[in-house]
């Protein structure tokens, strides 16, 4: 880390023992991330007069390369937060879920939903109610009237622009279009 871990008390005696269970999450969590800037903890007690007892509450604050993580989450009224072991786990297996996130993201393992493919028609017989389509990367699928959005069937020509989504299984003859939209 560039900055050295903070740890602030509010409303809670300042602990040793309490400290040093940061520590460890904390390092737990460079070992996922090594590439944390600075992280504040701050341990609070919720000293509500309506409910018996007091929460713990851990806010988490994880500077990293392009984000800060602010973990917050567990403000809920739960009586397992009346233990201090409770609320620390929780509150760092989430800021763990929120760098492992961060990190997939900096890898691009993120999902990125391709487009539908483009093509245009190469073939079409209008009497039969069929047709094919030939994607920009040369595959040629093969489509039904039906699988054309709007009723556009009718104002396809040899040569539309369309956009296809394919289904691999549908036919035993290879992939054909499930959804045909005509671009032009």
């Amino acid at each position: 880390m560039d900055k050295p871990l903070e740890i602030r008390f509010h409303e809670v005696p300042k602990s040793e023992f309490i400290e040093q269970r940061i520590r460890e999450k904390v390092a737990d969590l460079e070992k996922i991330f090594p590439h944390i800037n600075s992280v504040r903890v701050v341990v609070d007690r919720d000293s509500d007069r309506h409910h018996k007892g007091n929460d713990y509450r851990i806010r988490i604050f994880i500077h990293v390369p392009g984000k800060e993580i602010v973990v917050n989450h567990n403000q809920r009224s739960d009586p397992a937060r009346e233990d201090f072991r409770f609320a620390l786990r929780e509150a760092f297996r989430a800021a763990r879920r929120e760098l492992e996130k961060h990190k997939e993201k900096l890898r691009g393992d993120v999902k990125t939903h391709m487009p539908p493919p483009t093509g245009r028609v190469i073939r079409l017989f209008r009497d039969q109610g069929y047709g094919f389509i030939e994607l920009d990367d040369g595959q040629e699928i093969y489509f039904h009237r039906n699988a054309v959005v709007n009723n556009g069937f009718e104002r396809l020509e040899v040569g539309s622009r369309v956009r296809v989504h394919v289904a691999e299984n549908e036919s035993p003859l290879g992939p054909q279009a499930s959804t045909v939209h005509l671009l032009d």
